[in-house]
């Protein structure tokens, strides 16, 4: 898959569920400041740059009186059409194993 998929596209690869994307938004309600959530295996999404890069959804979320479902689906489309990024592995050190240990 390459590097610049969208969550949508990740979705429709069936590479993230229902559950893991009801998640990320919940995770995003609970804490608007998310970055770096993990969407699916070796992937992420920021949440916060998600929502806040899409006009219709910062709109929403911006205001106090926005009926719940509608603050959802808001959430839920600014996540689906963000970029997934390839999660960051860490590179373990080569440790080698002295000959008294072995």
């Amino acid at each position: 898959m390459a590097a610049s998929l969208t969550v949508g596209d990740l979705f429709k690869a069936k590479a993230v569920t229902d559950e893991q994307v009801n998640a990320a938004v919940e995770r995003y309600l609970a804490e608007p400041e998310t970055s770096a959530h993990p969407i699916a295996d070796g992937y992420t999404v920021d949440l916060a740059a998600a929502v806040a890069g899409h006009g219709w959804a910062s709109q929403v979320t911006a205001n106090p009186g926005t009926h719940p479902l509608l603050m959802r689906a808001a959430v839920q489309t600014a996540i689906l059409l963000a970029r997934a990024r390839k999660a960051r592995t860490v590179a373990r050190k080569d440790r080698t194993v002295p000959p008294a240990e072995r």
